[in-house]
Formats: C-alpha cells, structure tokens, sequence
C-alpha cells in the first residue's frame, strides 16, 4: 500500500496535467489565433469552453464516481482530456477545436469533482488543510509552468510541439494514476438511504461551495481586470502582467503555508476568516490606488492562506458513502459562480468606466466568506442534532 503522501504527488501530477492543459490555449494564443485564422475573441471561447461542461456535469459526475468508482473515473477524465487533445492536434477546424476543448473540458470535471473526493478519503482527519492547500496549488504551478514553458516549446516545435507537449503529460498522469493509484481501504457499501444527503448537510456543502467560489472570484478579479486597471493608470501591457504575476508566483508558496498553519491553528475558522478579510483589504487597497508592487507582494503572500482551510470544509460534512455526491454538489456552485462572475465584473468595468470596479466586486465576494462561514457552522450544528434521530 502506498503511503498517503505518495498518493497525494500522483493526484498533485494529474490536477497539474488539467492546469496545463487549460492554460495551454492563452500560453500560445498569438501563435494560435494566426493559425486558425481566430481574433482574441474566438481564442477567448476556447479559453472559457474548457470550464463550459462544469455546471452540468459537476453533480453527475460525483454520482459516476459513487456508481463505477473514483479510479476508474478518473482515468476516464484523463482519457477525455487525451482525446481532446488529439482532436486540437489533428485539425484546424473551428468545430474541431471547440469540439476538443468541450471533450476535454468534460474529462476535467472529472478529475476535478473526484480527485479532491480521493484527497479527502486519504487524509480525513489527519493533516487535511495540508493536504488540500498541496493538491489545489497544483493549478497555480500548473498555469506558471505553463507559462513559462509552452510558449519555449512552441518557439522551437512550433503549435504541434507544444499539444505533444499536453498529451505526453495526460498520457504521464494516466499511467501513474493506473499503476499508482489506490483507495485507502475497502470502498463504503452502497445504499439508498446511506447514499442520501440529509437536507442540513446539503445546505452546509452549498456554504461551503459558496465559500470556495467566492473566495475565487477574488482571485478571479486580480487576475482578470488588475492587468486592465493598471494598464489605465499608464503601465504597459507587458509589466502590468509581470506585476500582476507576482501574486501567481507567491500565492504557490503561501497556499501550502496556509493549509500547514490551518493544521496547526487552535481555531481553524478564525485564521479562515482573519485571512479573508485580510485578503479582501488588500484588493481594496490595490484599486483605490495603493503603491502597486508592494500591495502585490503582500496580497501574494495572504491571498494562499485560506484556501486549505475552505477546501477541508467539505470533509467535516460528508461521511465516506456522500463524498462522491457531495462534491460534486460543492463544484456545481463553484462553476456556476465562475460563469457569472467574470461577466459581473466585465460589467460593472463597463457601467464604471474602470477595470478598477471588478476588483471592487472581488473585495466584496471576499468579505462575505466569513459570514458564509457563520452559516455553514450553524447548519452543522443542526446536522449534529439531527444525527441520532436519524439513527
């Protein structure tokens, strides 16, 4: 049996697999858009397409993992993904690649709902913030090593070499997932009634999905509109982006560090809470026009600190029987958030005449995890006094 750390580097491999392949689109998009004769508009749909799936496929594809398995699934993902990506490789074709992204996308649901699910039956109870703060801050390592390194490969290979590149690391994270991969003992028995969320643990994983959404949506709006913003106030397009990334770059060492204090912390939720606000106080201070480079030092160096916290918050809700089920249930609310919130914020950019304005809706998304956080507390308690009746 291979120890739970083990297990945890080939879920890392494998979400970082999905990272690059989402990313893969943006890192040669300039080569890209004159290749398939496609303005920054189409390049965007094909960006946006890949997390199109997640919406509808987040609460069935737990119910895929509870009815063939967790493995077998997530090889399927990766399966997917692979497929995808041999259909952008072998033609040019508008519908081909749309075609492509939405397979792939597909498989990422997958992985998404289910690996995190394999996270948490691995290390429940025992170092799960760590945990979770290393497996979620494969995304970020994902896209920097994207970014760096793709655009390289496609210098020197040209767009063929840098697809190539996405399917040896899928085919990478398939063979370790099948030869590696292993459930940390036998599987829940399934049943009806032992399946079924209880209606106080459905609402607590929707604050909790609500959470992780929100706290995203300030990452989302830094990320999205801050390059924008400071473009305005008179930086170029290259060193608004290199600024911008230093909170990418900082966030892959602050995201481990908060998950490892998490652990360590009396009062987990406080330091969850105190984060957020911290972390909403900055992107306030970053668009009302506080000095840039130091903000972005600092909001990188916050910015990580929760997420272990907030993704470890399923498994204090979820016996091993709803875990598939829950999860999906938690990135439904996820994706759905992600959908809407970048248009929001396009559109208060717009109604406002700033970019700044969408960094205002990300501080406000951030403050208001503190009081979902009230709220999933509080439908734990219910579900706590509803358990023995139930029993």
């Amino acid at each position: 049996m291979p120890s739970r750390w083990t297990i945890l580097a080939v879920l890392f491999v494998a979400r970082a697999a999905m990272a690059v392949q989402f990313q893969s689109i943006a890192a040669i998009a300039p080569e890209l858009g004159k290749a398939l004769d496609a303005n920054l508009a189409d390049i965007g749909v094909l960006i946006g397409l890949y997390f199109a799936p997640g919406v509808a496929l987040a609460l069935p594809g737990g119910a895929i993992g509870r009815r063939i398995g967790d493995k077998a699934s997530v090889l399927a993902g990766l399966a997917m993904m692979l497929a995808g990506e041999m259909l952008l490789f072998t033609s040019t074709a508008w519908s081909v690649q749309i075609a492509g992204r939405l397979i792939s996308g597909v498989g990422g649901v997958l992985l998404n709902v289910l690996m995190t699910k394999m996270v948490v039956d691995w290390f429940t109870g025992r170092r799960i913030a760590t945990a979770m703060a290393i497996f979620i801050n494969s995304w970020p390592l994902g896209i920097a090593l994207t970014l760096a390194g793709l655009p390289l490969i496609g210098a020197e290979f040209g767009i063929a070499g840098t697809q190539i590149a996405v399917m040896a690391l899928i085919v990478a994270a398939l063979a370790l997932v099948g030869f590696l991969y292993q459930p940390p003992g036998p599987a829940a028995p399934a049943s009806a009634e032992g399946s079924r969320l209880a209606k106080p643990a459905v609402w607590a994983v929707l604050l909790a999905g609500l959470i992780w959404a929100f706290y995203n949506v300030g990452f989302a709006m830094i990320f999205s509109f801050a390059p924008s913003m400071l473009v305005e106030r008179g930086w170029s397009t290259a060193a608004a982006g290199s600024a911008v990334s230093i909170v990418l770059w900082l966030a892959a060492l602050s995201v481990p560090l908060g998950g490892y204090l998490a652990d360590q912390s009396r009062s987990r939720n406080a330091m969850l809470a105190t984060s957020c606000l911290a972390f909403a106080a900055l992107v306030l201070l970053l668009w009302r026009g506080s000095a840039v480079l130091p903000t972005m030092v600092v909001l990188g160096l916050v910015c990580g600190l929760p997420a272990g916290a907030i993704m470890s918050l399923p498994a204090r809700v979820l016996a091993p029987a709803t875990r598939a089920l829950g999860m999906g249930l938690f990135y439904t609310v996820y994706y759905a958030t992600m959908l809407v919130a970048p248009w929001l914020g396009g559109k208060l950019a717009l109604w406002t005449g700033s970019a700044g304005a969408a960094l205002g809706l990300g501080s406000a998304a951030l403050l208001t995890c503190p009081i979902l956080l009230w709220g999933f507390e509080r439908r734990l308690l219910v579900q706590a006094r509803t358990a023995p009746q139930a029993g």
